[in-house]
């Protein structure tokens, strides 16, 4: 029934018939914002609190955020990280947490059967607002981290993302990495993780999204369970701008095959006023798949690449715009010169009346898989609620989409990316000095 219901969705959704759920939004006696959605077909609750307390808040101390979202189940009250896990299990819920860099978050799902759905949220409730940080799972924790760190120190597409927002962003918060430093991790205390807590786990800077099988009535109940142990605090200050930056190329040796390589400068916020131009723009640039111009110039024509695409990441602040490749080592100033050649044709020519209906449809005909289970609907409900963003977002997206032209894509495109702003980094093999510095003169032009 369940597979019945889901495939329905889809074909309504994919024909623009659908209408999506009414989002209510109100906040609890404490400030935290919710946003609710019933859904009756199938008796499960899909709950998300998402805070801003992403890798943005590390305030220098990078890996904070997530070695602070990480300990959360580790303990509560007076259970140990397997009593919390056998609770979950006894009543067959599922609980996650994650962060980013702009936010972090506690999920959990349960059946809606009165009991299960009481004892499920009384323990997330008890995680969130009497966390114990066990001095032990701190060590393991870190240790864990640190492990995956040096792992990720020998993977050239981590090496490349990493150098790449360092270079992108510079002084400003999003250049931290999430999974920090080894100097940072060793340095992070069982003091720091409590006092991030206490700053950045409070009522006020909560966003709660709840999805299920329940009504309005027990859903602000549900709510003010979840928050009723929180402090009030006070919402964090506004990130700063992020700025603008000047290309340049970065190269980093690595003894790896293929060569990857990233491309890009600071993109979009996620209330941005060019964000449906960019995104569909983006659909026919690199964000397509196989059908996307860098893809068919880069890669089927030519062969020069395993991979390449790009896409915007928006945020809070400015989120990069990137393009990334893998190609073997020596056609790595081939591939890169069709890449840059290409987004400057792109550029100057325009996007075509052609090329702007196939992205629609795509873009249309894949909204259904955002909101086919009850999860998607709440991760969708959290990043509104966390963004700012209108009730009404996912029942008029199509019709903004919809609503593109090549005008607004082609104005969006010229004044937002900017390929002489470009940065450039490439991971691979070493090459010669004379090779390097002839593929920075031949990228850089």
């Amino acid at each position: 029934m369940n597979r019945l219901l889901s495939g329905v969705l889809l074909l309504l959704l994919s024909q623009n018939i659908f209408a999506v759920p009414v989002i209510q939004h109100w906040a609890t006696s404490n400030g935290a914002q919710v946003f609710f959605t019933p859904a009756t077909e199938i008796p499960i609750v899909d709950v998300r609190v998402v805070f801003d307390a992403g890798a943005a808040r590390d305030g220098g101390k990078a890996g904070l955020a997530a070695l602070a979202n990480g300990l959360l189940p580790e303990g509560a009250g007076k259970l140990n990280a397997d009593q919390i896990a056998e609770r979950m299990d006894d009543v067959g819920s599922q609980l996650s947490a994650g962060s980013l860099r702009d936010m972090a978050w506690l999920s959990v799902r349960s059946l809606s059967e009165e009991k299960v759905l009481r004892d499920t949220i009384g323990l997330m409730s008890l995680i969130l607002s009497r966390p114990t940080f066990p001095e032990r799972s701190f060590e393991r924790q870190r240790k864990n981290m640190l492990v995956g760190l040096k792992a990720s120190q020998q993977d050239p597409s981590s090496l490349a993302e990493k150098a790449f927002m360092k270079a992108v962003y510079g002084a400003h918060p999003y250049a931290s990495p999430p999974d920090g430093t080894e100097e940072t991790l060793n340095a992070l205390t069982l003091d720091d993780i409590r006092q991030y807590y206490g700053k950045y786990y409070v009522s006020s800077n909560a966003v709660i999204a709840i999805v299920g099988d329940l009504s309005r009535h027990k859903a602000e109940a549900l709510a003010e369970v979840l928050t009723s142990g929180l402090s009030v605090g006070g919402k964090p200050p506004q990130l700063p701008e992020v700025a603008a930056v000047e290309g340049r190329v970065i190269r980093i040796e690595h003894p790896s095959t293929p060569t990857h390589v990233w491309v890009g400068q600071p993109g979009m916020t996620r209330t941005d006023p060019d964000y449906y131009a960019l995104y569909v723009g983006n659909h026919t640039l690199g964000g397509g798949g196989l059908v996307s111009l860098l893809s068919e110039e880069v890669r089927e024509k030519r062969g020069l690449a395993y991979s390449v695409y790009s896409y915007f990441s928006p945020m809070r602040e400015a989120g990069p715009f990137e393009m990334a490749l893998q190609t073997k080592s020596g056609n790595t100033v081939k591939a890169l010169k069709v890449m840059r050649e290409t987004t400057r044709r792109y550029l100057e020519d325009g996007i075509t009346q052609k090329q702007l209906t196939a992205s629609k449809q795509n873009i249309i005909g894949g909204f259904a898989l955002r909101l086919d289970s009850n999860r998607k609907l709440a991760e969708n409900l959290a990043m509104i609620g966390f963004y700012n963003l209108p009730l009404d977002y996912l029942n008029n997206f199509n019709s903004r989409i919809q609503a593109v032209t090549v005008e607004s894509v082609n104005d969006a495109f010229r004044r937002r990316v900017i390929p002489k702003n470009m940065i450039t980094v490439i991971v691979g093999p070493d090459s010669s000095p004379v090779a390097v510095n002839s593929a920075n003169k031949e990228i850089t032009n």
